[in-house]
């Protein structure tokens, strides 16, 4: 095959351009703040855990005279010479190194290969490394001060609203937005550019609105609307649309690196992630106040009073915390402690950078290089996630289903006290309990705290059942009483059936338990011991949860799983890997049957336990003989009022019971578990615990104070701090990404950092007038978009004055609206609007995603979705992290891995070839072309200039201008020529269609 001469070219001007940037950052470059956030979240944490020990600061002995732990240290080397070739990878001795070309480091083992892939990167980057001052020992920050900082930079002062200020020209400004603008202007002897054309601002709302362009009928109804008000109407119409949540929600999920899929080798599923993807639709479109929604992703799963689906009254809060769960697992790590660490590393960074626009993961293994932000910031955060949880929620019927617990609680509580009073007149008195007492026992469930009662659902009721307690026997329907103290399901809940979406590619040995919604959950604990024994009895599961691990595929982490059968009463795990890990245990009974959980220990020995067995069985049987005594009782017919009392129970059980949703959809959501304080890891390496630092809120804003707690994990109260409108980050931060997304830039151009790395407002003034003006309008995203796209500023022309570029070549005062090209789903999407396939069905499982003979890998789908599919819009299309779409990602749609709040908008010359070749952009040109030559017949007057007129106005938003209209026709003509056809040759629209696919204007709004 003969490789054409000008792909040579390409090759070699790629190539040329990679070196001379490779040079550039060798020769000592100021790093990009995007490389210097690689080195913070991905290079020196691998380099606390493997490298530190040895060649640090900290290091007992410093081996071969070499550190690490600075630039210098790196570039000077040690007894082998320098450990670093800035930009030359191949040539670093520490790149060898570790991938045992030379030396064997870190001698414990080599690292996984995507952890010399990214030394690699850094090296061939240049390198990049923060200016900071040298290393001292156990992570010291010389130099790091956090009232100084805050006090020196713009961020962390308050959101001040002063009065729009005066300006000349008075006919220009529409509201106080265009006064900001025109103020800076006019300062620079500058004037805007003239109003856009009307069509033109059309076209703008709908992609900017809704994703979709209007149609030639929606064109010409407003063209014809000539009042006052005209665009106001259009803009009332497209935020109620179904399809402004679906265009918004797809922003908001690029910001929380949403995926169907978890990536790594295997790519398994991430169950039920399309409900989180509808619930963010629905919470659009209802225009639900950001502050509630920002405490629905914080802690939905912790309001006392949830917002409710307005017609299936199922629980909407729930899902937001789904967010959380969105990001990578790695199936089986060996070692679980730096996973869990580098998940809750990924979930803060993700938060911090959505919710409050800094970059608090940087503060890992340090105090933050730049910001205000001290290592005691980020783990008094990461607390919060170690006091929650993951789970599958049922949250179709969460709401209903817990009213039904507590009315049973209540009703169970009145009949089993006229019970005991009847017992009490019978002279039948309980004994008292004996609470067993020893070292080994980690939970008690026959005295166990309230608040460590925890589970996912309802079924094991509100609290244990005690030893002496009457209950109704499912089977007999006579009242029993309990003989001894345990956690007990309720048989009342079998025949819970949970609901999961869509086709599942899952390896997780988990997945297969009947979790959701049926979970007891003990308290978490430190593993002292390697034998951790469980006193249970029934059928079902036991699962040893080890720092949250949850993905467990392949041969390790498999004794974490063990199964109960045939009423086994001990039931003992092997954890003698995991000593010195925090877990927590699942208790979770078979398929409609019952278990009993009395107690966990943990280094258990034989004659502890035989100990513990006398004692239990000489309290069984003082039970035993009362229960003997009192069942007499309550089953003889002269007991008076027995047997009315046990009937009238057993029919409000049953009445209860038959209100009891038992199916329902699942969905990724938190829980919360034990309320802990994370230790500080030294230099953020998992294996080098330090002190202790107590959950609190960037000390910044709300100081070092440990946080006032109700209760559990302190997600609720976390959410309060972020809402508070004293925060001077969240407001700035939400108001930014809204113009960002209506004007193409944001006041604050890094949307996701308004950190000393990231740049200046161009119009502070103006950012704190929006969110201002958004806390005053409740919040309302809806309101602050409409605030926006009715000024002046967003409805300028993109035509550029030649003096104004001069002066202000960059645009940061905004004398015009540059032209914004359309975003990969909106191409699509446009696409299957025009040529009549676009299905506007809306929410469900994904479309399997569309596999070309290149997609391959380990985790590849067993097949394939549909070329277009299923006519759906881009938002309902599976992301697998493995497997995503080429023509997404050729027009820049973010790889799923942490927060994009901007995307990158890349011109290359992959973008004009999928435009020309693709089988899909091919066939739905062919369908926009068969359309226009359908529905205008050749008995209508100049049928072909009313064909072309319909597809310029259905495709463009406006009318061919008679230059256009000409040559078009030239075109169609000259192929009907061509290929010895008529004009009523549907190949000829085709072509036509797809000509007007590749031009600019097609994926560029002006």
């Amino acid at each position: 095959m003969t490789v054409p001469t000008s792909f040579i070219i390409f090759l070699s001007v790629c190539a040329c351009a990679i070196a001379t940037h490779l040079a550039s950052a060798a020769e000592g470059e100021t790093p990009s703040p995007q490389q210097l956030e690689f080195f913070e979240k991905e290079v020196r944490p691998l380099l606390s855990k493997h490298c530190y020990e040895c060649h640090s600061v900290d290091s007992k002995r410093v081996e071969a005279k070499l550190w690490l732990d600075s630039r210098d240290g790196h570039l000077r080397g040690g007894d082998s010479g320098e450990a670093i070739v800035p930009g030359d990878a191949e040539d670093s001795l520490l790149i060898e190194a570790v991938r045992y070309e030379s030396y064997e480091m870190p001698p414990k083992g080599q690292l996984p290969e995507e952890d010399i892939d990214t030394f690699v990167r850094w090296v061939n980057m240049g390198a990049p490394w923060p200016e900071e001052d040298a290393p001292s020992a156990e992570g010291e920050s010389e130099g790091f001060d956090l009232g100084q900082r805050k006090s020196e930079f713009w961020l962390w002062q308050p959101v001040v609203e002063e009065a729009a200020p005066e300006v000349s020209d008075q006919g220009w400004p529409r509201n106080d937005i265009d006064r900001y603008i025109l103020s800076r202007l006019e300062e620079a002897e500058l004037a805007p550019s003239r109003d856009a054309d009307r069509t033109a601002i059309l076209r703008r709302l709908y992609f900017d609105l809704i994703g979709l362009p209007p149609t030639a009928e929606e064109v010409a109804a407003f063209e014809a609307d000539t009042e006052e008000g005209a665009i106001e109407r259009v803009v009332d119409k497209l935020l109620a649309s179904p399809h402004f949540g679906e265009r918004w929600g797809r922003h908001w999920l690029d910001l929380v690196r949403y995926a169907e899929s978890r990536g790594h080798e295997f790519d398994t599923d991430t169950p039920n992630a399309f409900q989180y993807r509808d619930y963010v639709i629905r919470a659009l479109n209802a225009d639900v106040p950001y502050d509630q929604f920002v405490r629905e992703h914080i802690a939905g799963d912790l309001l006392p009073k949830p917002r409710l689906h307005p017609e299936k009254k199922y629980n909407e809060s729930v899902l937001g915390t789904g967010f959380w769960f969105m990001g990578e697992w790695v199936h089986s790590p060996v070692d679980v402690r730096k996973d869990e660490a580098d998940r809750f590393d990924n979930m803060l960074d993700v938060m911090s950078k959505t919710f409050l626009g800094v970059t608090v993961a940087c503060a890992r293994c340090h105090d933050h290089k730049f910001d205000a932000i001290s290592t005691a910031d980020y783990y008094s955060l990461s607390g919060f996630l170690q006091s929650s949880d993951y789970r599958q929620v049922r949250f179709e019927s969460l709401e209903q289903n817990r009213q039904i617990a507590k009315q049973l609680a209540k009703v169970d509580g009145k009949f089993q006290r006229q019970l005991l009073k009847l017992l009490e007149k019978n002279d039948v008195l309980p004994p008292e309990a004996i609470h067993v007492n020893d070292k080994a026992v980690v939970v008690d469930y026959a005295n166990i705290r309230k608040s460590d009662y925890l589970q996912d659902g309802v079924i094991f009721g509100q609290a244990p059942r005690r030893a002496g307690m009457t209950y109704l026997d499912s089977k007999s329907g006579s009242a029993k009483v309990a003989t001894f103290g345990a956690a007990v399901n309720d048989s009342v809940w079998f025949g819970l059936e949970s609901i999961t979406g869509g086709e599942m590619q899952n390896r997780n040995k988990l997945g297969k338990i009947p979790k959701s919604g049926r979970t007891l959950r003990s308290p978490t604990f430190e593993v002292k011991h390697g034998n951790v024994s469980c006193l249970v009895e029934g059928a079902g599961h036991v699962i040893a949860c080890v720092d949250s691990h949850r993905l467990v595929a392949g041969p390790l982490h498999g004794e974490t799983i063990v199964a109960v059968k045939d009423g086994k009463r001990w039931v003992d795990l092997n954890l003698a890997r995991y000593i010195g890990h925090r877990l927590h245990l699942e208790f979770v009974p078979a398929a409609n049957q019952q278990m009993s959980v009395r107690m966990v220990t943990q280094g258990l020995n034989g004659e502890q336990r035989k100990d513990i067995d006398e004692q239990l069985e000489r309290e069984q049987k003082q039970y035993e003989e009362y229960a003997q005594a009192a069942e007499a009782i309550l089953g003889n017919t002269d007991a008076a009022g027995a047997k009315k009392i046990i009937r009238n129970w057993t029919r409000q059980r049953k009445r209860l019971a038959s209100r009891i949703v038992r199916k329902s959809h699942i969905a990724p959501a938190m829980m919360d578990g034990t309320g802990e304080d994370d230790h500080i890891l030294v230099r953020g390496n998992s294996s080098k615990p330090g002190s202790i630092e107590p959950r609190h809120f960037l000390t910044a804003i709300s100081g070092d104070s440990p946080m006032e707690i109700s209760g559990g994990s302190g997600r609720l109260e976390l959410a309060e701090h972020i809402n508070d409108p004293s925060n001077p980050l969240s407001t700035r931060v939400v108001v930014n990404r809204i113009w960002h997304h209506l004007m193409g830039r944001g006041i604050v151009k890094t949307v996701d950092d308004f950190g000393v790395l990231g740049q200046r407002p161009s119009h502070p003034k103006l950012l704190d007038h929006l969110a201002t003006q958004f806390l005053s309008d409740g919040r309302s995203v809806k309101s602050m978009i409409k605030y926006i796209v009715l000024s002046r500023t967003y409805q300028m022309s993109s035509h550029a004055d030649a003096d104004a570029m001069i002066a202000d070549p960059t645009n940061q005062l905004w004398h015009h609206r540059p032209p914004r090209r359309l975003q990969g789903e909106a191409i699509r999407d446009s696409l299957l609007a025009l040529s009549d396939r676009l299905d506007a069905e809306v929410f469900g499982p994904p479309v399997p995603i569309h596999l070309t003979t290149f997609m391959q890998g380990r985790g590849r789908p067993g097949k394939s979705g549909p070329l277009d599919g299923d006519g759906r819009r881009s938002i309902y299309v599976a992301v697998r992290r493995n497997f995503l779409s080429p023509f997404m990602l050729t027009f820049d749609t973010p790889a799923p891995f942490s927060s994009m709040g901007k995307r990158n908008v890349s011109n290359v010359p992959a973008q004009a070839l999928i435009l020309l070749n693709d089988p899909l952009v091919v066939e739905l040109a062919r369908d926009w072309g068969k359309r226009a030559l359908e529905s205008i017949s050749d008995h209508e007057g100049d049928a072909k200039a009313e064909r072309i007129t319909w597809m310029y106005v259905s495709g463009f938003g406006r009318r061919p201008a008679k230059q256009e209209l000409d040559a078009a026709t030239a075109f169609v003509e000259t192929q009907a020529s061509k290929r010895e056809t008529t004009t009523e040759d549907p190949d000829i629209w085709a072509s036509f269609a797809h000509a007007l696919v590749n031009t600019k204007e097609f994926i560029f709004l002006r």
